[in-house]
């Protein structure tokens, strides 16, 4: 479930955004003792997310305004399909009407890509998970839709977990001098997690007690391998333009977790309308 109140302050920074000191439309051309009602509605198939921020939206707006959902989050729809029912003040309904489907557009964009991908790799062990490429400001949102789509949740920040990359380790001098600090520095509860980019480095890794390996931009050949050689004493992760590849076969090579970046930065949002009557 969605914390709503863990993004009260995004809406209302959104409406702000939208608003700006007025709907100077809305505002010259409808009676503001006007009611209208409409219907939200797919026009394509997908996997619903947002609701209840697009209801938030509208409560911001004018208390009022009464939604009425007709599916719930993660359920899918196909084109035609009726999402919800909006009624109330018209002057409310039409100032919020982008904000709200901006939300809702986005959010199930991101739920149908996570619930397609997680086709490709059924009946495998591997997990989707999503990245911090999230948009600025966003991701509290876009990862709660990852997990509506099925999919898992990568660090939600840099204090969730330890992950060594490159930089990391060529500022520590080797892949062990890093997983040492971090092991001496860092709390117990936190796993350790470095990102490698040749089987010399998985063995450093391994030797050094990494509990996760993320093998970077790697071939699916080697891949295999690579499982083969960690064989259990690792949690394994495949990164590096995954959305461009073919995830099954990325897969079918052992890999626990597959994280995928285009999940939340090049998402295409899900085309849903409002229409009044």
């Amino acid at each position: 479930m969605l914390n709503i109140g863990m993004v009260d302050e995004i809406i209302s920074k959104a409406l702000s955004e939208d608003i700006g000191t007025g709907d100077i439309t809305t505002a010259s051309t409808i009676p503001k003792d006007q009611k209208i009602s409409g219907k939200f509605i797919a026009k394509e198939a997908g996997v619903i997310c947002g609701l209840e921020v697009v209801k938030k939206v509208f409560e911001k707006i004018d208390g009022e305004i009464i939604m009425i959902p007709h599916v719930t989050d993660g359920e899918r729809v196909n084109k035609g399909d009726l999402i919800a029912e909006i009624k109330g003040p018209a002057v409310g309904v039409l100032t919020g009407e982008r904000v709200a489907l901006n939300f809702l557009q986005r959010l199930s964009g991101i739920s149908t890509k996570t619930a397609q991908l997680l086709e490709e790799v059924k009946g495998t062990k591997a997990k989707i998970t999503d990245t911090r490429k999230t948009t600025p400001g966003l991701r509290v949102l876009e990862k709660y839709a990852v997990r509506v789509g099925g999919g898992v949740n990568h660090r939600f920040n840099l204090s969730d977990g330890i992950l060594i990359k490159d930089n990391h380790i060529k500022a520590a001098g080797s892949i062990t001098n890093a997983i040492a600090a971090a092991r001496k520095n860092a709390p117990h509860t936190l796993k350790i997690e470095v990102e490698v980019e040749s089987m010399e480095q998985i063995e450093e890794a391994l030797e050094a007690g990494a509990d996760i390996i993320m093998l970077d931009n790697m071939g699916t050949e080697e891949m295999k391998k690579a499982v083969a050689r960690i064989n259990g004493r690792a949690l394994v992760e495949a990164s590096g333009n995954m959305g461009e590849k073919d995830l099954r076969e990325v897969a079918d090579t052992g890999v626990d977790l597959i994280s995928v970046g285009a999940l939340t930065h090049t998402v295409k949002a899900m085309d849903i309308s409002l229409r009044f009557e």
